[in-house]
């Protein structure tokens, strides 16, 4: 039974990775935060605008446990799931854990792209973004240093493309599994 759990910072790669992982190892996929919407019927910002951060959390920690128990699967966690409560250890103990790494050069210019969708970083600029995702990255990285593998996905402007990172980490689990 195969259980692989992607962690890492919002726009770091975890839905593309994880659905092509899934894809080419015949396994399912599952993204915390699409079943968390499926299952409440809301947008992820909904929940925190209405519930809170520690109420989602809370549903986070409780849909985490839940797609632990399915088999065979690929899960792509939401970037701060491994930081609260006990989520880390629990996935440590459930299956194999892959840090997707990247630069914060990279990570803000992806996040740049895409920021209203992002409540957080929605009315910042490129350096307000960097200056957010630096300081955010380097509290997060204690829990997501904690994964079983931990892939570089490269630095600004040296980036490998979805397939690439794909191929690597397929070489890399297979020597873990």
């Amino acid at each position: 039974m195969t259980k692989i759990f992607l962690i890492g910072y919002m726009g770091a790669g975890k839905t593309t990775i994880g659905q092509n992982l899934a894809r080419r190892l015949n396994l399912q996929f599952v993204d915390t935060d699409k079943y968390i919407e499926s299952r409440y019927r809301k947008k992820i910002n909904q929940i925190f605008a209405e519930r809170g951060e520690e109420e989602f959390r809370e549903m986070e920690r409780k849909a985490l446990q839940e797609v632990t128990q399915f088999e065979n699967v690929v899960i792509s966690t939401g970037g701060g799931t491994p930081c609260f409560f006990d989520n880390m250890q629990w996935m440590n103990q459930h299956g194999q854990t892959v840090y997707l790494k990247v630069a914060v050069e990279e990570l803000a210019h992806r996040l740049n792209i895409c920021k209203q969708n992002r409540p957080l970083i929605k009315d910042k600029n490129l350096d307000e973004i960097r200056q957010f995702v630096a300081e955010n990255l380097l509290q997060r990285e204690v829990c997501y240093n904690l994964a079983h593998i931990i892939y570089s996905a490269g630095e600004w402007q040296h980036c490998k493309n979805a397939e690439q990172q794909t191929e690597e980490l397929l070489h890399l689990l297979n020597t873990e599994i």
